[in-house]
Parts: C-alpha cells; structure tokens; sequence
C-alpha cells in the first residue's frame, strides 16, 4: 500500500499494488465508489455519444466494474481490461454485465480494429509513466497504447481518459504520444481551483477535431478557457520559434529540453552545446 501522500504509481507496479485489500476499498467504501461513478458519468458525457443509442465502449483500467455499471445503466455495452486480478475478480463477484478481459494496456489491445465506438477511462493512464522494469520504457508504452487504440475506435469515434498528471511535463509527454498515434483533443480540467475536485480529461478524437464541452467550475457550472487543445497539424515555424534564431545556442537547448520531456535519450548540456564549429577547408 502507498504511503500517505505518497502517489500509488510510485510503490509499485498496478497489479501488486491493487491487491485483495485495496480491491475491497471499491465495494465498501462508498465515497470512493461515488467519486468512481460520478467520474464515469462525466466521461461518458464528454463523448458525446447519440442520444438513445446504444454503443459499443472499452473501460480502460476498468477495475471492480464501477464504472462499467454506469455505462450498462446508461444502456450500453462494454468491455473491460485491467491489469489486476484481483481487482477483475471484485468485479465479477458483483456479477457486472460487461465482458472482462486480463490484461497490460501498455503492450496493447487485443481487438480487432473498428471494434469500438468510444473509449473511457478513469484515473489509469498515468501508470504509464512509471517505469516498473528496466524494460518499461514509458514514452514507448505510451506510444503503443495510444495505437492500439486508434485502431480498435470506430473512425471518428472519441475516447475520454480521466488522469492524474504528477506535472505538466508528464501531461505533456502524454499528449505528445496521443498526437504520434494519430489522434486530435485536448485536455479539459474541471474545478481547476479546487485542491481536491479538480480532475484531468484528455478527450481524445479518432477523426477531425471536433469541439470539446465546456468544463466545470465549483459553482457547478460550465466555464470557458479551462481547456487545451493539439492537434497533429504543425504550427508554422515562425509562431513556433519567435524570437529564436535557429542552430543558436537557445534553439538547441530547447529543442533538447523538449525531446526531454518526450521521453527521449539526450545528451547533457555543456559549455560547447550550440556552439558555432569553425569552417572546415
């Protein structure tokens, strides 16, 4: 179990961490089971599904079903993956009415593409970013996972991830691997000035950019300016590099930093990094 303040990714790898214990704490207690569902219901929101239709969706890090049971009183189906056993077997006690499935999002989804009609997600996406193994590389985890799930959406389908970004370079290096794989979006944050309301969407489009809704404030209430949007469209270099001269010594090193923040290998800076080489005859 994670220490107090401490964030659960870092004590360990998902499947050790939500053990018989923890998976317990999503059938008894009922301010985690409501805060679960009412995140939920707000992803669902955010896809903008037709009304009085029901869809085909994927649960990533679906957990004891909490809230696939939302999606299935909502009237749809679904399927569920986690990487916890322990946790998938809280969720087939409660008799869920989605199909389950044992498995690593990091390495994939084992569905044929199209399958889905939408995407949901709470609080999984940041696992990703720890590196549990000498192998776990967390851009490239990112990156495959971000695939895979482009192709198993329908064209032009949506999928609402609910995270917890320890800072904004870890949001940035997941955004950037979302936009590798093809996607459109931007993240939306509800109850931005609240310690502990505030909550991260990454509202993912599997087609052209659409518009993404409102978020929430502390009145309940929709506000604007709450929401950042990328696209896999370049921006034009002179808005990009404003005021910054290529091949200077700033150029480098902001092009390093942000390979950096990629997840990439870069070499550390020194007193010769962006210094101009003499001409050779």
């Amino acid at each position: 179990m994670a220490a107090r303040g401490q964030r659960p990714e870092h004590s360990g790898p998902p499947e050790l961490f939500y053990d018989k214990n923890e998976a317990r704490k999503y059938v008894r207690n009922s301010r985690m089971i409501d805060v679960q569902t009412k995140m939920a219901g707000r992803a669902l929101e955010l896809l903008c599904l037709p009304e009085g239709q029901p869809c085909y969706l994927l649960d990533i890090g679906c957990g004891s079903g909490l809230s696939g049971d939302y999606l299935s009183d909502e009237g749809h189906y679904w399927v569920g993956i986690d990487i916890s056993p322990a946790m998938l077997d809280v969720a087939l006690d409660r008799d869920t009415e989605g199909d389950l499935l044992l498995g690593d999002m990091g390495q994939g989804i084992p569905f044929k593409p199209g399958t889905f009609d939408g995407c949901i997600s709470i609080s999984a996406v940041q696992w990703l970013c720890s590196a549990n193994k000498k192998s776990d590389i967390p851009a490239k985890r990112l990156y495959c996972f971000f695939s895979a799930l482009y192709s198993v959406l329908v064209h032009g389908a949506r999928a609402v991830l609910q995270l917890y970004p320890e800072n904004s370079e870890q949001l940035e290096l997941i955004t950037t691997q979302a936009t590798r794989a093809g996607f459109t979006g931007g993240v939306l944050v509800d109850y931005p000035n609240s310690a502990r309301a505030k909550k991260f969407y990454l509202c993912l489009f599997s087609g052209p950019s659409t518009f993404i809704p409102m978020a929430q404030n502390e009145d309940n209430e929709e506000e604007e300016a709450r929401e950042s949007t990328f696209t896999v469209e370049r921006v034009p270099y002179r808005m990009a590099r404003r005021g910054v001269v290529r091949k200077s010594r700033e150029w480098v090193l902001e092009k390093k930093e942000r390979r950096r923040r990629q997840g990439k290998e870069v070499r550390p800076d020194t007193q010769y990094t962006g210094r101009k080489r003499k001409p050779r005859f």
